[in-house]
């Protein structure tokens, strides 16, 4: 008796691939400078205007049970270096040391978690392992959104889970090493672990094609067949006055070090914003059809903090298209910022993992 073939939970896409040549240095020179790793600025932006739209405290710092029972120390340096005009709904800054398991009993609750990677960062991938697998533990139905996959090769990722392709074949016919670039094997313990337990894997991100051409020439020259794979032109909100004065920050320093191709601000934030509005789009689209699943979203660390990028973005859509839907979404940094306790910091993610 024949096999009876898995019903997919995605939402139905055009099998059409994108197959055009790619100009990976303007594409890399994009990750690289929004993912946090551009070698000028290394360390994130503060919060330059306002505080989060989401989230007006500091985050909570994630230690080891054994770092929570030995803290008063970090304690006392927490409380000096608090502003004294520190939201006080916030709480006692003892509160914010918290242990993996309290962390851990929070994120079971939200319908999407944020985990803002530096991408060639090895740590960072190990700990997001670490949390898909504790949380899979607690809730099997769970999808992992990857920026590092682009929305038209989304069948191959399912034809991986599934086990009808290999590994090397994955990363060829999703042309990873063309339209990524980042050292495969940084990514690999993930995916093998979605396919050991058939788990879902979405994929985000933009086609490189339409990336670059609005980082030349901007969103008003995309034609009808360049928004195949992205949301609606109006959808595409780059009002966020804050999230600009972010990005114009890193694209300046990143500009003089003569470092990437476009050279016209605006349409580099557009392009910024696609990429986000698209990986939101995408999160949204899944929880329509399947709302009883949670989503763990690997991306970019400056798609993430302040909830500027993907977060917000998700919400809006969310409050739009789903108003019914219990929801809740935490952000993770992995790694720990130095100006973290700056006061204009607030809200730049819910927890972070020292």
């Amino acid at each position: 008796m024949a096999m009876k073939k898995k019903k997919s939970i995605l939402p139905k896409l055009s099998p059409q691939i994108f197959n055009l040549s790619i100009n990976l240095s303007l594409l890399l020179s994009l990750s690289l400078l929004i993912s946090g790793i551009s070698p000028i600025q290394a360390d994130l932006p503060a919060n330059s205007a306002s505080n989060s739209q989401n989230n007006q405290c500091p985050p909570k710092i994630v230690s080891t049970q054994k770092n929570i029972q030995n803290n008063h120390n970090n304690q006392n340096i927490l409380s000096s270096k608090l502003s004294t005009d520190w939201d006080k709904e916030c709480g006692k800054p003892e509160n914010f040391y918290i242990n993996r398991t309290e962390m851990l009993a929070k994120l079971k609750q939200a319908k999407v978690i944020y985990l803002g990677e530096i991408h060639d960062n090895k740590e960072h991938h190990r700990k997001q392992l670490e949390i898909i697998q504790e949380l899979y533990k607690i809730n099997p139905k769970i999808a992992i959104g990857m920026e590092m996959f682009q929305v038209p090769y989304q069948d191959y990722l399912m034809q991986y889970t599934e086990g009808t392709i290999t590994e090397a074949q994955l990363v060829e016919k999703t042309e990873y090493k063309q339209r990524w670039g980042f050292n495969w094997e940084l990514y690999a313990p993930i995916l093998k672990f979605t396919q050991q337990q058939k788990l879902t894997v979405l994929a985000l991100n933009t086609p490189s094609e339409v990336t670059m051409k609005v980082a030349r020439q901007g969103l008003s020259k995309l034609t009808p067949s360049d928004t195949k794979y992205i949301p609606p032109i109006k959808e595409i909100r780059t009002d966020n006055v804050q999230y600009r004065q972010m990005i114009s920050e890193v694209f300046q320093a990143h500009q003089s070090g003569g470092h990437g191709n476009s050279k016209n601000f605006e349409n580099f934030f557009q392009a910024q914003v696609l990429w986000d509005e698209t990986m939101a789009d995408n999160i949204v689209n899944f929880l329509k059809v399947n709302p009883d699943y949670q989503v763990i979203v690997l991306a970019g660390e400056k798609h993430i903090i302040y909830d500027y990028g993907i977060p917000s973005r998700v919400k809006r859509r969310i409050q739009d298209n789903l108003p019914n839907l219990p929801f809740t979404q935490y952000s993770v940094l992995l790694r720990f910022p130095e100006n973290i306790w700056e006061s204009k910091n607030q809200g730049i993610s819910d927890f972070v993992l020292k």
